[in-house]
């Protein structure tokens, strides 16, 4: 049996995975995206299926005028008596926060408080005692792990927040995890930065507040040395025991472009790598992430390889996300088309444009949609963020417009008249390039190209990665129709 890295594909950072039940569960991190925390559910650690969302209402998730690097950072999932707890970080917002639900396919509860700082929290459950974790300062600014006891039940601090660990001198100490196996404790971190020198490092203890001592072969995992290949960034993660007493680390990664390009836009990943132990100290892999592993004993369902999307087998609940809290009357989906009330609010800025996404998952992918429209812009957005993002659109005046925005760059590529009432846009992409092209009256019109790497991490300074958005501007709330969409990506082997 092999199975290919990355498992979850396509921008889904920061996973943090639990096991209840029989089931395996994970969660990521989803930024200025509504709704937030992708929730996964798996029976083999290899396969995962989306099964919701933990934060579902704006209660939950106030998102205002939140930017590509706000709202939420790193959330961790936790299971303990009965009850499931995701814990995370809202940078736009409340800060630390969890909610917790009895049933993992229902909604979450309304969010509470913890008083500690920083970001990429956690939870230890020890007998009736709950502690959160997460990454700071001591008192002389020296970046640590912290920790503290809370109320699980108010979020408040039951005790004095105190360092744990100060990691192995990497920058960005961050992503903490504490475990007990067996009779040590074992604090899991991340550092050198969610870049091409992330690392997973660990250290244990016999005792809950340490000291601990730092794993002889740190870091635990790293791709930082592995020039040209792939996968890189690899880092942030969590460890975890499966039913078969298999052990597992899942992490993210990401996929650079090209042997000789660091670029990556699909943004970080999750992958998923074998645990083994020795001496009470576990070894992750050979310290590597690797694109493909074999594990004969592992009861898993073949990868696909390719799949399509159209409306009809679309989730509006699962596969659409919006940027930040987004106006519901302003969308209409029908089984085979979705209807958008265009709004003053455009995609450059802030605010909560008319703007459906799904996220591109492989390098080589392609789109298509039919547009009926009225509104001033209505097209697809291959979105990075506000600032970094290429729309392919028909404008107003009956034109097919490719307009490409790098930073402070906005321009227009081409401006093509078209005829027709309703217009097909289609964009092709592969590891370097995407191509637009447009279907007036039968008639294909190729209306140019522009590179990847333009909206990586690398150009835009960001941590996110590219979604694939329909949107709509208009300043007098005209409407746009997009129907027969077709989305294919491809497995790059």
């Amino acid at each position: 049996m092999k199975y290919q890295n990355p498992v979850l594909r396509g921008m889904y950072p920061d996973p943090s995975v639990c096991r209840a039940d029989g089931k395996y569960y994970m969660v990521c991190s989803t930024f200025e995206y509504f709704p937030g925390v992708p929730l996964f559910e798996s029976d083999d650690m290899i396969n995962w299926r989306q099964i919701g969302h933990c934060l579902t209402r704006e209660s939950q998730l106030p998102l205002s005028h939140a930017g590509s690097n706000g709202g939420i950072y790193a959330p961790t999932i936790r299971y303990n008596n009965g009850r499931f707890y995701m814990v995370t970080t809202n940078t736009s917002g409340i800060q630390n926060f969890f909610v917790y639900t009895d049933n993992i396919y229902g909604e979450w509860s309304e969010p509470i408080s913890v008083e500690q700082d920083g970001i990429d929290p956690s939870l230890y459950f020890e007998n009736d005692r709950t502690y959160f974790i997460s990454n700071g300062n001591d008192e002389n600014s020296r970046p640590c792990i912290r920790m503290c006891e809370i109320d699980i039940n108010t979020g408040k601090s039951l005790s004095e927040s105190k360092p744990l660990w100060y990691g192995t001198g990497g920058r960005y100490i961050e992503a903490p995890h504490l475990y007990k196996f067996g009779e040590y404790y074992y604090l899991l971190d991340a550092e050198g930065g969610t870049e091409y020198g992330h690392t997973a490092n660990y250290a244990r203890s016999k005792s809950l507040w340490g000291p601990f001592e730092p794993f002889m072969n740190n870091p635990a995992l790293t791709n930082r040395n592995l020039g040209g290949y792939v996968l890189q960034g690899t880092g942030h993660g969590d460890i975890i025991e499966d039913y078969n007493g298999n052990w597992w680390f899942m992490h993210l990664a990401f996929r650079q472009i090209d042997k000789w390009e660091p670029f990556h836009h699909l943004g970080r990943e999750c992958c998923l790598v074998p645990v083994t132990w020795k001496d009470n100290w576990f070894y992750i892999g050979d310290g590597t992430a690797k694109l493909e592993y074999e594990l004969p004993n592992i009861n898993a369902k073949e990868q696909q390889l390719s799949f399509e999307k159209n409306f009809l087998n679309l989730d509006k609940n699962k596969d659409w996300c919006f940027l930040r809290n987004y106006v519901e009357s302003n969308y209409e989906f029908g089984t085979d088309y979705l209807k958008l009330t265009g709004t003053k609010d455009t995609i450059f800025g802030l605010e909560k444009p008319s703007f459906a996404a799904i996220r591109q998952s492989e390098f080589k992918m392609s789109i298509s949609c039919c547009v009926e429209s009225s509104c001033k812009e209505a097209g697809i957005s291959i979105y990075y963020d506000e600032r970094h993002h290429y729309d392919f659109f028909i404008d107003d005046r009956g034109n097919a417009v490719l307009r490409l925005n790098i930073g402070c760059i906005s321009h227009v590529a081409k401006i093509q008249p078209i005829k027709g009432k309703q217009i097909q846009l289609n964009i092709s992409a592969d590891e370097h390039c995407y191509n637009f092209s447009v279907i007036s009256d039968s008639e294909t019109i190729d209306m140019g190209y522009a590179e990847t790497k333009y909206l990586s991490s690398e150009v835009a300074c960001g941590f996110t990665g590219v979604m694939i958005g329909l949107y709509a501007v208009d300043d007098l709330n005209r409407s746009a129709i997009f129907n027969n969409l077709k989305l294919s990506h491809s497995e790059n082997k």
